[in-house]
């Protein structure tokens, strides 16, 4: 059973994940894989609404992904946008990619290989990851500028789309984690942590949510 203080938390980690930023044309949309096709879906409805001329899907596989998406988290990405009527031309594959990091770097080798122009990407992924997503790509690639963009949702309806409450909260913790970690290993910008949500962090790890962190040696 979760605690009410626990989901409190939980918002508030939520809510500190989002960028908050408004969606607006960009050079190209990079879609970041995961277990979660509403990534697809989301960057679908970008392209439809004119935010850009081409998109990216990245991705291999992981343990979360292996099972339902085993052709890979891009190729499912892919195909579940040209079913959706997205052209296959307007849509490239990085099928590599098995961490953020990796998920940038190669899809900018990807798009410069292809010859695409790019000043502006429309970066696109789970609303929780949002934040992780934008300070790895300003990390790893400084010239461009990044929208972060995501599924529109709250948090008690995206958890109920994925059905299992303690796997989303333990997200939440474990980009938190990365947030405060992951600058001075070079992985990423840094970015001010508010207080309150520091504490709720702390109280969410302390509860057990822990299943997504990686060993550390920074203490927050």
């Amino acid at each position: 059973m979760i605690s009410e203080r626990s989901w409190a938390d939980a918002q508030l980690l939520w809510d500190y994940h989002q960028m908050h930023h408004e969606p607006r044309p960009c050079s190209v949309a990079i879609g970041l894989g995961s277990h979660d096709l509403g990534v697809a879906d989301t960057t679908v409805d970008l392209y439809k609404r004119g935010m850009m001329p081409l998109i990216v899907f990245t991705g291999a596989t992981s343990p979360t992904t292996r099972d339902r998406m085993p052709r890979g988290e891009a190729v499912h990405y892919r195909e579940r946008a040209l079913k959706l009527g997205v052209p296959s031309s307007a849509v490239l594959v990085e099928a590599n990619a098995r961490n953020t990091g990796e998920n940038i770097n190669f899809s900018k080798t990807l798009l410069e290989e292809a010859g695409v122009d790019v000043s502006s990407v429309l970066l696109v992924s789970k609303p929780y990851e949002e934040r992780r997503a934008y300070a790895t790509a300003c990390k790893l690639w400084p010239k461009v500028e990044f929208v972060s963009a995501s599924t529109v949702v709250a948090m008690g309806d995206y958890i109920a789309s994925i059905g299992d409450a303690s796997l989303v909260i333990d997200m939440l913790v474990g980009s938190l984690q990365r947030l405060l970690i992951y600058p001075d290993q070079g992985f990423m910008i840094s970015q001010a942590v508010p207080e309150v949500v520091g504490d709720a962090y702390l109280r969410l790890r302390s509860q057990g949510f822990t299943n997504r962190l990686v060993p550390e040696s920074f203490k927050f």
